[in-house]
């Protein structure tokens, strides 16, 4: 079992380091293919789009296949995607090939986390769970440094190929460990979508994307941030990138564990602890240690929810599962979205880099506020069902 955890963390770990490694790589992606910065900027955004599009349309085209087999031929997906992007000729061949890539991400994601949930008791679920997603947090911390390095030291190109390796690794590792398993029956395609609409998985979608715009309000401006209000030297603020990863890294651990005894407590204290440091940042980040520390617990609040806000898809919507799980992952990238033009707006209202970090407080108040309301839902319904 550890085993078979442990070759999807890989192939989350390689998806980790091809979503995030291009940022670090702009200026010289943009010189190699004759594009100016914004209009590079847009290969982030296109992959985003892939994984909100493609996570469903994926998941449903494999829907009847082997678990195995199905995951194999994502990450093989993922490697020609990679290759794709590293022999890209111009701008618009590899803006097609991260969209090849993108359609990878979501359903992995979202069967990934249905088959680590498999391999487990039910009590574990959560645990199980978050140790796939350990390998997205692991390539925040190692794997796209490395590829920022490597894209630095000897091309970007090279960086793709080097992703494409990894994809390999993660497929065969995923061929050799897990069972072959059987195939499913077509699931009838309305029934699933009519499974997306009930009032509590849209909550529970809800929740990951306002969960996850809080989290990419501060993130996709740190450095102007930590620039603006610590006055941070660049190596200060690459410092604090690896310090975000380390958060992320024990966040997504220590809520696994604890929200196999209660999912609903565990989102609501990662969530208000999020909500908090949000509101407090630029406060306490005003000197280096005191950035430090706050990122760290930042970065633990924002993927302590991940793994939580998976499971408990999964579970309001266990009629249909794989779908779900996998549409849960764009709504995590349409947070992606939210929180970067959030706080793009909080810019150019004039607030300043000190709001950043509050607005996306507020958004973690949303989040908060919906499982606070899940949560007198289902007690409600349990008095209503009792009487």
């Amino acid at each position: 079992m550890k085993s078979q955890l442990l070759a999807l963390s890989a192939g989350a770990f390689a998806i980790g380091v091809t979503e995030f490694a291009p940022m670090g790589l702009l200026p010289s992606i943009a010189q190699g293919v004759d594009a100016s910065i914004p209009a590079t900027g847009m290969l982030i955004s296109a992959y985003a789009l892939g994984v909100m599009i493609g996570a469903p349309l994926i998941t449903l085209l494999l829907s009847s296949a082997r678990r195995r087999s199905a995951l194999v031929g994502l990450m093989v997906l993922f490697t020609v995607g990679n290759l794709l992007s590293a022999i890209a000729p111009g701008y618009y061949t590899l803006l097609a090939a991260r969209v090849v890539t993108s359609l990878s991400h979501g359903a992995f994601f979202g069967l990934g986390a249905i088959v680590a949930a498999s391999l487990v008791p039910k009590e574990k679920r959560a645990s199980a769970v978050s140790i796939m997603f350990m390998g997205l947090t692991v390539a925040n911390i190692g794997g796209v440094p490395a590829a920022t390095w490597l894209g630095h030291a000897i091309g970007w190109r090279m960086a793709f190929v080097a992703i494409s390796v990894l994809g390999l690794i993660a497929g065969l590792s995923l061929f050799l460990t897990l069972p072959r398993g059987e195939s499913h029956p077509r699931p009838h395609v309305g029934n699933e979508l009519r499974v997306l609409v009930k009032p509590a998985v849209l909550n529970a979608l809800m929740t990951t994307a306002f969960a996850a715009g809080s989290m990419f309000t501060l993130y996709t401006y740190v450095a102007a941030v930590l620039q603006n209000i610590t006055h941070a030297t660049p190596a200060f603020v690459t410092a604090m990138l690896v310090t975000i990863g380390i958060g992320f890294t024990l966040g997504n651990a220590i809520s696994g564990k604890l929200a196999d005894r209660s999912l609903k407590g565990t989102l609501i204290g990662f969530l208000s602890l999020l909500a908090v440091i949000s509101f407090i940042f630029p406060l306490v980040a005003t000197t280096g240690p005191g950035a430090t520390i706050a990122l760290l617990l930042w970065g633990a609040a924002t993927f302590g929810v991940s793994a939580p806000v998976q499971t408990r898809v999964m579970q309001e919507a266990h009629d249909a599962p794989a779908l779900a799980s996998s549409v849960n992952i764009g709504a995590f990238n349409l947070g992606n979205a939210l929180g970067a033009a959030a706080g793009g707006a909080a810019l150019s209202l004039g607030l300043g880099y000190t709001a950043i970090a509050p607005v996306g407080g507020v958004m973690a108040l949303l989040a908060l506020a919906l499982v606070l309301m899940s949560k007198r839902s289902a007690s409600s319904e349990a008095v209503q069902l009792a009487s």
